[in-house]
């Protein structure tokens, strides 16, 4: 369930803003509206914030993977502020290291053709008279240069048919202006070779150096990890600082502040106390309709199972819409069972759970919710497997006839006898269908109830009227299934329901304001009608991903069966990991696409649930 709150209003003397601030901090019960504004303060703060962030993500990448030996003790707040500059000098260090090098190394390639020089020698030279120009042309070039008494070329090297050529001239003479346009000069570079060298090898040891001192600094995390979290509660502490504008009171020279928030209804009796003990203005009441109410979720153990996965999409309902929790959690066990669809797959889940659990109960440590999850998805995929007779893909003949003899017939891909169940997919077809239109049914039937003190209940009873015929229509084209009824009366069911549906779908104050609002839309109206049938269609895809998985892992069987005997039974081994394996992880992924989109789009669409809310985080310590 949602739980309900109260919208409060706090006032007080601006010379209280501090005490108010830490009382409410004790209190750990406001969930304060923030103002969107700036201050020095908070720039400063949020800087921090960041920094720190990027020299955890940087010394993430040098943690041992095993941690050896225990970590220093923290540092104190400054000195990890002092430190996390260090990391950021050495980083930026490294970077123009690495950027320096790169430029050494592409100088060290050009001139590589060269060899080795001096530029020492080209002014040793130029003191003689005689001057070194390097030449870079095709070798056509090369052979047509006119040499005179003051102008001689040496060929130092050819390489990709080009010859790299130092002309030499007296000290007084210049090239000739007649050479030909494919003969370029080769700028020197700044220093010798032998001097680049020795930098990028000076270069290259620091660049070294760079990993053995992160990691020598990666074993102060945890001083970066609590220094974060304090930034973090200073942000948040200065955000509600601003977050109390400044009311001047006209017949009083003292300004006044307020603060608005939202607690939970149970609890606004401490905060009530808490103002009257203090002398503070406090004003209760239920949220305006267009307040932005932060969602606080209230389970029990069952249905608390599927937050993990909500927790990992981030998804929350709004304050005004339902909570679908304990929905979700049932079709979506039920989804997940029928995409994997295999009970073996689904006890090597509920295996690995149990032992994680028990590991964790051995070392005396709390089991997370999402281990329950799993073990609970894992069941749910055991039982669907046996029901089908489906284990490990392997056939059901070559089962013992006790699996046989506990699944269902009318889906299972064998009777009892062993006889090929030849209605199998129809079977599945029909079975997904149904699912589906139960829970769009029950999405409506929701609204119903949730509506039922206005006419506006009568539009979710044509919707259900609407996805009632829809549902037999989709029965009669897909899986061929004969009407218990006349088609007629599925007309007039889609055709009431529709008019129901665009009546009373919007209504707000009255008949003629409904209708109004449903001209307006008359295109997305009608076209509801086909939406309602793709939806239920949409339903097909947890047969055809089950169909899928399971033909998959009777290939694998298929390939491995061959090699399970003789000086072959490592390699068929392999095949039957691997193959398994592969299908395990893409049954995963489209549980999270499948599975996951029929609750979140399709069911939460006929719910009118748009998953706009935001968590309720209290103001405390």
């Amino acid at each position: 369930m949602i739980v309900p709150m109260k919208k409060i209003t706090l006032l007080a003397l601006e010379a209280d803003r501090e005490c108010l601030i830490e009382k409410l901090k004790k209190e750990g019960v406001v969930h304060v509206e923030k103002v969107q504004t700036t201050g020095e303060d908070l720039t400063k703060l949020v800087n921090i914030e960041r920094d720190l962030s990027i020299v955890k993500n940087l010394l993430l990448e040098f943690l041992p993977k095993k941690q050896t030996e225990e970590r220093p003790s923290c540092l104190s707040h400054d000195e990890t502020l002092t430190f996390a500059n260090g990391v950021l000098s050495l980083y930026e260090s490294h970077k123009e290291d690495i950027a320096k090098a790169g430029k050494i190394r592409e100088e060290l390639l050009r001139c590589e053709v060269w060899g080795d020089f001096n530029l020492k020698d080209f002014d040793f030279l130029r003191e003689k008279n005689i001057k070194l120009i390097p030449l870079e042309m095709s070798l056509k070039a090369f052979s047509d240069v006119e040499l005179t008494k003051n102008l001689k070329l040496i060929l130092v090297n050819t390489k990709n048919k080009v010859a790299h050529t130092l002309a030499v001239l007296s000290k007084n003479e210049e090239l000739p202006q007649n050479l030909s346009p494919e003969i370029k000069h080769f700028m020197l570079p700044t220093f010798s070779t032998f001097e680049l060298k020795e930098k990028f090898e000076v270069l290259k040891a620091k660049i070294t150096s760079y990993d053995q001192e992160m990691a020598k600094m990666a074993c102060y995390m945890n001083s970066i990890d609590k220094a974060l979290a304090v930034c973090r509660k200073e942000i948040e502490t200065e955000c509600v600082r601003l977050s109390m504008p400044q009311l001047q009171v006209s017949n009083n020279n003292s300004n006044i502040i307020s603060l608005t928030g939202y607690v939970p209804c149970k609890k606004t009796d401490g905060v009530a106390k808490l103002a009257k003990e203090n002398g503070w203005g406090y004003i209760a009441k239920e949220p305006n309709a267009d307040d932005a109410v932060p969602t606080q979720l209230k389970h029990n153990k069952f249905v608390n199972l599927i937050s993990p996965l909500t927790d990992f999409l981030g998804t929350l309902p709004g304050y005004r819409e339902p909570d679908i929790s304990l929905w979700f959690l049932l079709f979506f066990g039920i989804f997940f069972a029928m995409i994997f669809g295999d009970a073996g797959y689904g006890s090597i889940l509920t295996l690995l759970s149990i032992f994680v659990a028990v590991k964790a109960k051995m070392a005396k440590k709390p089991i997370h919710t999402g281990v329950y999850m799993f073990m609970y998805l894992g069941f749910m995929t055991v039982v669907w497997g046996t029901l089908v007779c489906n284990w490990f893909g392997i056939n059901p003949n070559m089962l013992p006839s006790f699996f046989r003899q506990i699944s269902w017939e009318r889906i299972a891909s064998v009777s009892h006898s062993g006889v090929e169940n030849v209605n199998q997919n129809t079977n599945l077809m029909h079975l997904s269908f149904t699912l589906g239109f139960a829970q769009l049914a029950i999405a409506h039937i929701i609204g119903v109830f949730r509506n039922i003190k206005s006419p506006k209940f009568l539009g979710d009873v044509g919707s259900l009227g609407m996805l009632t015929g829809m549902y037999f229509v989709v029965l009669q084209l897909v899986v061929k299934m004969p009407l218990p009824f006349d088609q007629q009366y599925i007309l007039i069911l889609i055709g009431v329901g529709f008019a129901l549906n665009f009546i009373f779908s919007n209504y707000e104050t009255g008949i003629v304001q409904s209708i109004l609002e449903s001209l307006k839309n008359i295109i997305n109206m009608l076209l509801g009608v086909v939406n309602v049938f793709a939806d239920i269609m949409s339903y097909i895809r947890l047969w055809a991903v089950g169909l899928a998985g399971g033909a998959i892992s009777q290939a694998v069987n298929t390939m491995a069966g061959p090699t399970l005997t003789g000086a072959l039974i490592v390699a068929g081994m392999a095949i039957l990991l691997f193959g398994h394996g592969l299908n395990y992880a893409m049954n995963v992924l489209s549980v999270i696409v499948h599975g996951v989109r029929l609750n979140t789009l399709e069911f939460s669409n006929h719910l009118g649930l748009t998953w706009s809310g935001f968590k309720y985080e209290p103001f405390n310590e």
